[in-house]
C-alpha cells in the first residue's frame, strides 16, 4: 500500500511539471500566432497589438483546447489502472 502511495505521488508531481510545461508552451505557440496574425492585417481598426493578444489570449483561455491539457493527469492514471487491471484480475 505504501508503494501505491508513493507511486501516486511521483505521478502526480511529474504530471504537474508535464503539465505546467504544456500549458505553458501552449499559451505562448498561441501567443506567437495572435502576433503573427496582427502583423498580417487582422485587426480591429486602431486596436493597438497589446489589446489584440491579451483579449485574444483571454479567449485562448475559455477555449475546449486549453481544457484538452487536462488529459495529462486522466490518460496516464487511466493507462497505469488499466494495467493493474489486467495483470491483477485476468
Amino acid at each position: 500500500m505504501l508503494s501505491l502511495m508513493r507511486l501516486g505521488l511521483v505521478l502526480f508531481v511529474v504530471l504537474t511539471v508535464v503539465y505546467a510545461s504544456v500549458s505553458l508552451w501552449s499559451r505562448q505557440v498561441r501567443k506567437g500566432k495572435l502576433r503573427a496574425a496582427y502583423d498580417e492585417g487582422d485587426r480591429e481598426y486602431g486596436e493597438e497589438r497589446d489589446l489584440y493578444v491579451r483579449r485574444g489570449l483571454e479567449d485562448y483561455d475559455d477555449s475546449f483546447r486549453r481544457k484538452l491539457i487536462l488529459l495529462v493527469y486522466i490518460v496516464p492514471v487511466a493507462v497505469i489502472a488499466y494495467i493493474i487491471y489486467v495483470v491483477n484480475y485476468t
